[in-house]
């Protein structure tokens, strides 16, 4: 946000799982006439629906496609399942690719019958594997660590170095990272990766929102920006200090703001932006 012009939300971009209970057309209609330019879709949103006609409505309502959500979970400690998770990646780059956008953010998953190690190795395979398919449709793929509390079954891929890591031994532009502030904002390394992602041109993403303080659901109770303790501004400012200049996207899990009139919700997710990030 530009600090001359506190009322600017020219790159905010919202998740569909943020307003969760509205379907994509009610929150593309919404979010447009709220003047909101970005939107991240989930794949849940497009079940039962053209996905190229529903980008392209999206994109008649005004609205940038930033990136589809989500691919991942590579790893298993069954062949059949890690199989299974190949062609449901290349279902998704195929569906970003209808959809008309040019990135899919990765929970990498992990299996907590076998170790972290093992998994890692799987996501890189699992990414080796479907590289090319995501090149021949001019999809980026974002690596996205998760909190070490998702370790278990999630992702193994826990910190920003070794996000960075992994991007960096493909060497390809169209492998990056995602920074989440909900699942990195606690690492002491973040300002120095963040760096990092900037020297090597791999920041693909940039996702905020809040971490409640006490928390009551470590999926599901998610907070707007400045309900919690996270840094957002600072964290920013480290972003765009490396030449990002795409989307700020708002992802938000809460159980209980799904319960709210998603109108209302709306109008405290742009005053937060405003005022938090």
């Amino acid at each position: 946000m530009n600090p001359s012009n506190p009322t600017d939300i020219s790159k905010l971009c919202i998740h569909t799982i943020t307003t969760n209970p509205w379907n994509i057309e009610e929150a593309a209609q919404n979010y447009s006439a709220a003047g909101v330019k970005g939107i991240t879709v989930w794949r849940d949103a497009l079940q039962a629906r053209n996905i190229q006609q529903t980008g392209q409505m999206l994109r008649d309502q005004g609205l940038s496609i930033v990136s589809l959500c989500r691919g991942g979970f590579f790893p298993a400690k069954d062949i059949d399942k890690r199989r299974l998770a190949i062609d449901d990646n290349r279902r998704a780059i195929e569906e970003a690719h209808q959809l008309g956008t040019s990135m899919i953010v990765l929970v990498c998953g992990a299996d907590p019958r076998q170790s972290l190690e093992d998994s890692r190795k799987q996501i890189r395979d699992g990414i080796a594997t479907v590289l090319a398919d995501a090149v021949a449709a001019g999809v980026k793929l974002a690596i996205e660590p998760l909190h070490p509390m998702y370790a278990d079954a999630r992702s193994a891929i826990n910190t920003l170095a070794q996000a960075n890591d992994l991007a960096e031994e493909f060497n390809s532009p169209f492998v990056g990272v995602a920074v989440d502030v909900y699942h990195l904002w606690w690492d002491p390394a973040l300002k120095k990766e963040i760096k990092r992602c900037g020297q090597n041109e791999n920041l693909f993403a940039f996702h905020i929102c809040d971490w409640r303080t006490p928390t009551t659901d470590f999926l599901n109770d998610r907070g707007l920006m400045g309900d919690g303790c996270i840094p957002v501004k600072q964290i920013r400012s480290w972003v765009e200090a490396t030449g990002f200049n795409g989307f700020v996207e708002v992802e938000v899990f809460s159980n209980n703001y799904w319960k709210e009139n998603q109108a209302d919700y709306l109008k405290k997710v742009i005053n937060a932006y405003k005022e938090h990030s």
